[in-house]
């Protein structure tokens, strides 16, 4: 019997909005913070973050006039609206920059993971009609698995080329994190939305040895850690709960079993760990003893766009295919509190 094809992400497209809005946010958050103390600490602390920009696909944004400019925040309704619009849009240019990079015919299925919208034809539907798709392609929608939503979809192609060798599968992220901004006034939940930006990305994954072979996905849920990460849908937009606990829930598990587990004694030689913050990095660096220029890759990224939700580990992928790797661990962590990857290694 023969072995099971193996599922290669050929290449990787990506995307960002025009908008750059982190120096914005900051600005628009510190004027919430009543005390002068705490106001200054919001600042050192976003200083410290990591984040050089942020990306939005709303013009105007916080500023008088823009999105979030009135006496009162958008509702969920508009907010949608306006997601099944820009986001199919957003994903429609991450594969235009796939397609300049790799040949796109003969797609037979199509995986789209999403968690900061909802639209129902869906958003994979509306990007199959923007992009001209055989009616006859095979399509999923992975929705509100958050950060680690791209391993899923991987994992998914993954599984759908090793069952049909000859698949051409077609894997877009897309997040517009900046859809759901919320009026607070405290330190905790404003650092959690100054995380995150909009950002897309499509990859084609089949069974040609191009690329990055994908090898061994694997998921661990964290004990007791659901209400750390999740969103909660309002009457204005979803709320995102980031709980300062993260990264000391992600050190101690990687120091133990599931450190164990991820790199079996094996020297790693690339590390693609989805961009979800500074502290989070650093928890896995610290915890796995890794040398620095290990999550140079992950720490670009944050710096560049900030957490992306789903589409970040897809953007720290697209630098893996730069470089040879041995042996490789893509990493992200989300709602669960859970972890979920893939190892990965250069096709040639």
């Amino acid at each position: 019997m023969a072995a099971p094809a193996t599922a290669h992400i050929a290449a990787i497209g990506t995307a960002i909005p025009d908008n750059e809005v982190h120096g914005t946010f900051i600005d628009w958050a510190s004027a919430r913070i009543a005390d002068t103390r705490q106001r200054a600490l919001f600042r050192r602390m976003a200083e410290r973050s990591g984040i050089g920009a942020r990306w939005s696909v709303l013009g105007g944004g916080m500023a008088a006039g823009g999105f979030y400019g009135g006496d009162a925040l958008p509702s969920t309704a508009t907010r949608m609206a306006i997601y099944a619009e820009e986001a199919p849009r957003l994903a429609a240019r991450a594969v235009a920059q796939l397609a300049a990079q790799v040949a796109l015919l003969g797609l037979t299925h199509l995986v789209v993971a999403s968690c900061t919208g909802f639209v129902a034809p869906g958003i994979d539907q509306l990007l199959a009609e923007q992009l001209g798709l055989d009616v006859t392609v095979e399509r999923t929608l992975i929705g509100f698995m958050g950060c680690y939503a791209a391993v899923a979809a991987l994992r998914t192609a993954h599984h759908i080329v090793r069952s049909e060798p000859a698949a051409r599968v077609l894997v877009v992220t897309v997040e517009l994190c900046s859809l759901h901004l919320q009026d607070d006034s405290n330190i905790e939940p404003l650092l959690g939305q100054l995380q995150f930006g909009d950002g897309a990305a499509a990859a084609l994954v089949t069974a040609e040895p191009r690329g990055l072979a994908i090898e061994a996905p694997f998921a661990a849920a964290l004990e007791q850690s659901h209400d750390l990460i999740r969103w909660t849908i309002g009457d204005q937009g979803f709320a995102m709960h980031l709980s300062g606990e993260v990264p000391g829930r992600i050190a101690a598990a990687l120091e133990g079993p599931l450190g164990e587990r991820l790199t079996g004694g094996r020297a790693i030689d690339g590390w693609a760990v989805h961009a979800g913050g500074r502290s989070i990095l650093d928890a896995v660096e610290r915890s796995l003893s890794l040398p620095a220029e290990a999550l140079a890759a992950s720490r670009e990224v944050l710096t560049r766009y900030g957490n992306m939700s789903s589409a970040t580990l897809m953007f720290v992928l697209e630098r893996m295919l730069d470089r040879p790797v041995r042996d490789g661990i893509a990493l992200a962590f989300g709602p669960g509190l859970a972890a979920e990857g893939f190892r990965f290694r250069s096709a040639v």
